[in-house]
């Protein structure tokens, strides 16, 4: 009996001991990252190769933390910041990252090719990149790693025209920008991505299509064309098989980051900034090794580290689609009312002389020697990320150029 009132006197701490201890505060505004969070931030990337940021999409607050992170990271060197967009939207982005009319030109795109971009053409998606290449110097550049957005197919064929195509090819695209037009027009008129070429073209004129451009297509616009056939292959595939099409998709990402990573002259130090179930360590809640996972193994692999940063926001209005080539729709939201996220109150609960700022949670002090009564959704999350973020507050970012 002593014995074992001796063990249980020195096992793991309970939980809520050891969340306390984990738990600190963090400002983040305009200049940077402030307060002890920020110490423990700062810490933990000095050494990191790549530092990835699982996120909740289209908010104001989370670009400038992102902000804050590149002003952490770029004195140490910041190649990149690698995003959820597809490769020819970021050549886009990247060609107008540094003028002055960067906001009217990507406003100018999107109204010409509506949701041919996904993310970067957010207002202050679009500020976060400007401002994190003006801090890392001109050799940075944005990193697009995803299948292109679903209205990107006017501009993928356009750009295979530009590629000058032989007399085979260009014929066969030409057929296909005509589809595109219909299509997009009928989709801007009902807002409905459906309606739009990735989702209405046949695999009978993809066939045709891609004997063609295979015989005289050029190296250019056979690339671009296999971009547009992996695009609508996983957009289709979410209605069929969503597993296997994620999975598709998470291999798409990772041969992007491959390419880019081998073409760079030295290490790249990469700043990641995606959906939060696409920079998770192991197994993700889609069932995938994901992005995140194989940026791990690729750091370990290379002597480096990486570290994995969840940021949400406790409360607020989320910016979600609002239809083709149309401005986001607003829906307020309480983080913990979402089933998945519902572990998080007791963590959120303001502590004592506080106030209302960000929290942070190092993860990394929660996994080792884990508390017994560690809940297994705290058990989840310690192993998919190192820390954990929470903004008091999220507000809605908008769309450039949308109605």
């Amino acid at each position: 009996m002593a014995a074992s009132l001796a063990a249980a006197q020195t096992g793991p701490a309970p939980f809520a001991g050891r969340l306390d201890q984990a738990r600190t505060t963090l400002q983040v505004d305009e200049s940077g990252l402030h307060g002890p969070g920020a110490a423990v931030i700062a810490a933990a990337v000095e050494q990191a190769r790549y530092v990835l940021l699982g996120e909740d999409h289209l908010s104001r607050e989370i670009p400038r933390f992102t902000v804050g992170m590149c002003r952490i990271m770029a004195p140490g060197g910041l190649r990149a910041l690698a995003v959820e967009t597809g490769p020819e939207a970021a050549v886009v982005v990247n060609s107008n990252l540094r003028r002055p009319d960067r906001a009217t030109r990507i406003a100018a795109f999107a109204q010409k090719y509506p949701d041919a971009m996904a993310f970067l053409n957010g207002r202050d998606e679009s500020d976060m990149a400007s401002e994190c290449a003006r801090l890392a110097g001109p050799g940075f550049e944005i990193w697009g790693l995803d299948q292109e957005f679903f209205g990107s197919a006017g501009y993928l064929l356009e750009q295979m025209l530009a590629a000058h195509p032989g007399p085979n090819a260009r014929a066969a695209i030409e057929r296909l920008v005509a589809l595109d037009r219909s299509m997009s027009a009928a989709a801007v008129a009902s807002g409905s991505p459906g309606d739009l070429f990735i989702y209405k073209v046949t695999d009978r004129q993809i066939a045709e299509a891609s004997g063609l451009i295979a015989r005289d297509g050029g190296v250019r616009g056979k690339a671009l064309f296999a971009a547009l056939v992996e695009t609508r292959s996983i957009y289709l595939g979410q209605n069929t098989d969503g597993y296997a099409s994620n999975g598709q998709r998470a291999r798409l990402m990772k041969r992007n980051l491959v390419g880019h990573l081998t073409a760079s002259p030295s290490p790249a130090r990469v700043l990641f900034k995606f959906g939060d179930v696409h920079m998770a360590k192991g197994i993700n809640g889609l069932g995938q090794r994901d992005l995140g996972n194989f940026a791990a193994e690729r750091a370990e692999g290379d002597g480096a580290s990486s570290v994995h940063i969840a940021v949400y926001g406790a409360k607020g209005v989320h910016a979600l689609y609002g239809g083709v080539g149309r401005q986001v729709r607003h829906e307020p939201f309480v983080l913990t009312d979402d089933a998945d996220y519902a572990w998080l109150k007791d963590a959120l609960a303001t502590r004592p002389g506080e106030g209302q700022g960000w929290v942070l949670i190092d993860l990394r002090a929660l996994r080792t020697k884990p508390a017994q009564d560690m809940p297994a959704p705290w058990r989840k999350v310690a192993q998919r990320y190192d820390l954990l973020v929470i903004a008091p507050d999220l507000t809605p970012s908008s769309l450039l150029g949308a109605k």
